[in-house]
């Protein structure tokens, strides 16, 4: 896997850990409101990035009928979520989906053999983190 990919993987992980920071030290440095929407919106924008793989692996090699569908889900979820109004509710459904694309990665996503080991480490960091986030933001809300 290039290196860039693994950096900017884990640089994506800044805004998460910048805003559920920001939460539990009480900062004062945005109202709590404004923190908590910039944290869905950003966790819907990088769910919705999930599903291009599967995209793009559906449009290339099609294995399984149902990854085009899938690869929609991510986009369509993280949309949804930012129409909830209950803010626990949202960070829950987005935390829930996190896990699901990565599990729906385990069992679907085809990888070259050089890139499965790397990647799906990576993905269970990034993942395990991101989730440790919402359930963060969920107790501080």
């Amino acid at each position: 896997m290039p290196k860039q990919a693994t950096i900017l993987g884990y640089l994506g992980l800044i805004p998460f850990l910048i805003l559920m920071l920001h939460e539990v030290l009480e900062l004062s440095l945005l109202n709590s409101v404004h923190v908590s929407m910039a944290f869905v919106q950003y966790s819907a924008i990088i769910l919705s990035f999930f599903g291009g793989i599967h995209w793009y692996q559906a449009i290339t090699e099609p294995r399984h009928c149902h990854q085009l569908y899938v690869a929609m889900l991510p986009s369509i979820i993280g949309w949804f979520a930012l129409l909830i109004f209950d803010i626990k509710i949202t960070l829950f459904v987005l935390s829930v989906s996190y896990l699901l694309i990565l599990m729906y990665d385990k069992y679907y996503l085809s990888l070259p053999k050089e890139l499965v080991i790397n990647y799906t480490k990576m993905r269970l960091i990034l993942t395990s983190v991101v989730i440790f986030t919402h359930m963060i933001m969920i107790i501080k809300n």
